[in-house]
């Protein structure tokens, strides 16, 4: 198992009025936008750039910054129970390609399914949800909630 970095960086990419968003095949479960650790990467942009191509197929290197600041949130690495995250809302064209190593499904989703997809994500946090529901049929993944809330997307 690797050891966490606690840098993470996170990318929203919107087409008509909809966010791009994949079910997360290994753990965390949920529904999240494309994002990952920054490891080897030099910058959190570059991490961006490569995490973006990776998870969906997707290249850009237009890059705004949204937000950033420390979550505590759990990955599956050694101590990576927070990270310190970068968000950034990405223009990219191109079909969406997603990795089958890390990813159930991806979507396109509207600002009323996101607040749906955070609905069972509430639920899951507040306990109402088992762990094997919530891989079954996840909602939006629990960093998530506080990021799109954040941002108030959600």
């Amino acid at each position: 198992m690797s050891k966490c970095d606690h840098k993470c960086v996170g990318m929203l990419v919107w087409r008509d009025d909809k966010l791009l968003l994949i079910e997360r095949m290994k753990y965390p479960f949920g529904f999240a936008p494309p994002a990952g650790h920054v490891d080897e990467d030099k910058t959190f942009e570059a991490a961006a750039i490569r995490e973006l191509r990776e998870e969906v197929g997707l290249k850009s290197d237009n890059l705004e910054l949204l937000t950033e600041g420390r979550k505590e949130n759990k990955c599956r690495r050694e101590g990576g129970d927070w990270h310190y995250w970068k968000i950034y809302k990405i223009e990219a064209d191109g079909d969406v390609s997603a990795s089958r190593d890390e990813t159930k499904q991806f979507g396109w989703f509207s600002k009323d399914e996101l607040k749906e997809l955070a609905k069972r994500g509430k639920s899951y946090q507040a306990g109402e949800i088992t762990d094997e529901e919530w891989v079954k049929n996840p909602g939006l993944e629990l960093v998530w909630l506080e990021w799109l809330s954040k941002l108030e997307i959600i």
